[in-house]
């Protein structure tokens, strides 16, 4: 008989009865390899054998389920054949070594020979677009013909349905366990972002299509691990969106330790995050846990990442990446399970390129990115956010509720807010404070005048949008509403024209 045997297969069925014992046997759990050895007995009857190996190939080659039917026969050695043949006999393992059939390499020959193998018959099957290889080993040589491929085929095809359906089953699993999660924290979203109880330093609001590419960016990262980097202007809301990641997480019963690295000098910065030893400075008379230990199981927020010094850099580099620290004037080597939400309102890259932020913890950070938009960037929301803030005045002062004039509200909109947020607060926060009846009016707003509104453009084009808006401005008794709709633009675009052309302010004559 030649070494290596190769032909077309033909239909077969298994003699004798082992089949429904077999659909029993694989049939009974979700992974054939619990079962494999129990599968390799009762098929011994129809293709003797002294081992079985099952191996799946993706269709980059890469094993994605292998099993064997003993603890002897070296795993993944013997995938016999290669991928267009539909089977291969082996009367001589030795002989892979000319064809190169077993493995990658004659280590593996080597190992099948000391455990006493001397022969194998593979069969090629698909299930599921992936390459399924079933390989009977004896310790005879010469113990397979080509009498012997129909029924370890038919065998095979049992074995590639079995787990063509655990394949199925768990995928079908995988997608409801997704779909159930992906509810539950949407359904926990929409609580937060609506109701915003668990959000003390404010909420999620806004409908602009701005701020709802945060909100889904937001909702995305939430319920992993990943380290999340927001980048926004000062005053955006970036500890608002790291409160909203942190309580839409797995995290949200742990700690939410937040600490602003401008606002701390390197040294104190240092003792913050990593705590220190008793003896580790002048006044450390005794030992004190970092912002990191007691941020463990929770969230370490870290506001204007961009200011803290290169030193302290390296250290937090280090614990981003092994989870481990030490305290200042410490030995001892500490973890923590944390993770990471950082901010900053400068360009970091180019923090990077002037060397002022490291180039290896700027890549840890950005592991997930959320721009936060200026205020200016989503003025549609302005009206939203002024109605929240004045509902938390009014309870403050002892108001029954604080209103803004349409007057008040179009000053509000047309302005450019180069403080954000932050300055929209403050303004409403002293406009409330200033109104004697709950009702804010124009008047009540201390607005201040930008250097970065729009100029005029000095086109006669331009002069005469400026007149043509100015003329309905005073046939409509100033109302912007009904001014925006004569012209045809939304109030937004009005509002654009109206800063451009310094007539944000204007009054009838």
């Amino acid at each position: 008989m030649n070494a290596m045997v190769s032909m077309t297969p033909g239909s077969s069925v298994l003699e004798g009865d082992p089949s429904a014992a077999l659909l029993r046997t694989i049939s009974e759990v979700l992974d054939i390899r619990n079962v494999f050895p129990r599968v390799s007995e009762i098929v011994k009857s129809v293709v003797p054998h002294d081992a079985l190996e099952l191996v799946f190939n993706d269709r980059d080659g890469r094993a994605t389920l292998e099993a064997t039917s003993t603890d002897d026969l070296p795993g993944y050695a013997a995938c016999t054949g290669s991928d267009d043949e539909p089977f291969c006999i082996l009367s001589d393992i030795r002989w892979g070594r000319r064809r190169n059939a077993i493995g990658d390499s004659s280590d593996a020959i080597d190992a099948l020979l000391e455990a006493g193998y001397r022969s194998a018959l593979s069969v090629r099957r698909v299930a599921q677009s992936q390459a399924m290889r079933l390989v009977f080993f004896s310790k005879r040589a010469d113990a397979y013909s080509a009498n012997d491929v129909p029924p370890a085929q038919h065998v095979a095809d049992y074995v590639a349905l079995a787990v063509a359906h655990e394949q199925l089953a768990a995928a079908e699993r995988d997608r409801t366990e997704a779909r159930t999660r992906s509810e539950r924290v949407e359904a926990r979203v929409r609580t937060l972002a609506e109701k915003g109880e668990a959000l003390p330093h404010g909420r999620m609001i806004g409908r602009s299509p701005a701020w709802q590419r945060v909100v889904t960016r937001a909702l995305r990262v939430a319920p992993t691990d990943a380290t999340v980097f927001l980048q926004g202007e000062s005053g955006t809301g970036k500890e608002v969106v790291a409160r909203f990641v942190y309580q839409a997480s797995p995290r949200k019963d742990g700690p939410f330790i937040a600490i602003n690295c401008a606002a701390l000098p390197e040294q104190l910065l240092e003792s913050e995050l990593f705590g220190y030893e008793r003896g580790a400075f002048t006044g450390a008379n005794q030992a004190k846990a970092g912002q990191i230990e007691l941020a463990a199981k929770g969230v370490l927020f870290l506001d204007e990442v961009s200011e803290m010094s290169l030193v302290a850099q390296a250290k937090f580099l280090r614990f981003l990446q092994e989870r481990e620290f030490q305290r200042l004037g410490g030995t001892r080597t500490q973890k923590a399970n944390v993770r990471v939400i950082a901010a900053s309102n400068c360009n970091l890259r180019q923090a990077v390129e002037q060397g002022k932020f490291r180039e290896d913890l700027f890549y840890r950070l950005q592991v997930f990115d959320i721009q936060l938009p200026a205020l200016r960037e989503r003025i549609s929301d302005v009206p939203l956010l002024a109605e929240h803030f004045l509902a938390e005045f009014g309870k403050m002062l002892g108001h029954r509720s604080t209103q803004l004039t349409d007057e008040a509200r179009d000053a509000l909109v047309a302005h450019n807010w180069p403080g954000n947020i932050r300055e929209l607060r403050n303004v409403l926060e002293s406009a409330a404070i200033l109104s004697d009846d709950g009702v804010i009016e124009r008047r009540h707003l201390s607005l201040q005048a930008t250097p970065d509104t729009p100029a005029a453009p000095s086109t006669d084009l331009g002069t005469i949008e400026r007149h043509t808006i100015e003329n309905v401005l005073r046939e409509t008794d100033w109302n912007k509403s009904k001014t925006a709709r004569r012209l045809g633009l939304t109030r937004t675009q009005l509002y654009v024209r109206l800063r451009r052309y310094g007539l944000e302010q204007a009054r009838a004559m």
